[in-house]
């Protein structure tokens, strides 16, 4: 696998990952002013797709960059991390109160993985 691939795969993990965010932090203040988006920003549904498409995409950027330098122990403690959040905030679990802020942390954990790994990947 090429640099540059893995490369495009951080990119897109660190691009979701900002989507998460701004789909948890921004849709309740556009949802107060449009009912439509209010809809989508609670249809779980969409919770299930971004980690749907979060988790492969995180484990495959990251495995295919550990097998070209094996990454730091803190750097994949702090990607589970990440992603456990996404996952138990997709499922609201343990309540749903907890969604928000399981999903905002697991989002910032995850991009600041990524962007950790291609710093790394930029000094070797």
């Amino acid at each position: 696998m090429t640099r540059h691939r893995i490369a495009l795969f951080d990119a897109s993990a660190v691009a979701l990952s900002g989507l998460c965010l701004v789909h948890c932090l921004a849709l309740p203040l556009l949802a107060a002013a449009l009912p439509l988006f209010g809809a989508w920003a609670e249809a779980e549904w969409v919770h299930i797709l971004f980690v749907a498409i979060a988790v492969p995409l995180t484990s495959s950027a990251l495995w295919r960059s550990h097998r070209q330098h094996r990454l730091p122990a803190a750097l994949r403690a702090l990607a589970a991390a990440g992603l456990l959040g996404l996952v138990l905030g997709a499922l609201g679990w343990p309540a749903h109160e907890w969604e928000t802020p399981l999903t905002v942390a697991g989002s910032l954990m995850l991009a600041s993985a990524h962007v950790w790994n291609w710093s790394r990947r930029h000094r070797h």
